[in-house]
């Protein structure tokens, strides 16, 4: 079942509320999307930390609801 992008952003925007979102949905599939996610609460953790951030917000619709996500991810002017 496909998501919709606009909710991929609500959902990442609930949990990082200053986060700025850009979804790209990468086949046109409503399948495989790339989101590229800008936050200052990013800074001063790892990658791998910024992503479990955005991970939790998704509340667990990763690999079910939200087949395929390339995520990228930093704080504002990295």
């Amino acid at each position: 079942m496909a998501m919709d992008p606009a909710e991929i952003v609500r959902l990442i925007k609930d949990g990082i509320p200053d986060a700025e979102v850009r979804i790209e949905d990468l086949r046109g599939d409503g399948d495989h999307y790339a989101a590229y996610v800008t936050s200052a609460s990013f800074r001063g953790i790892t990658r791998v930390q910024q992503h479990q951030m955005v991970y939790k917000a998704l509340q667990g619709r990763m690999g079910n609801e939200l087949h395929a996500l390339a995520l990228q991810t930093s704080p504002p002017d990295a």
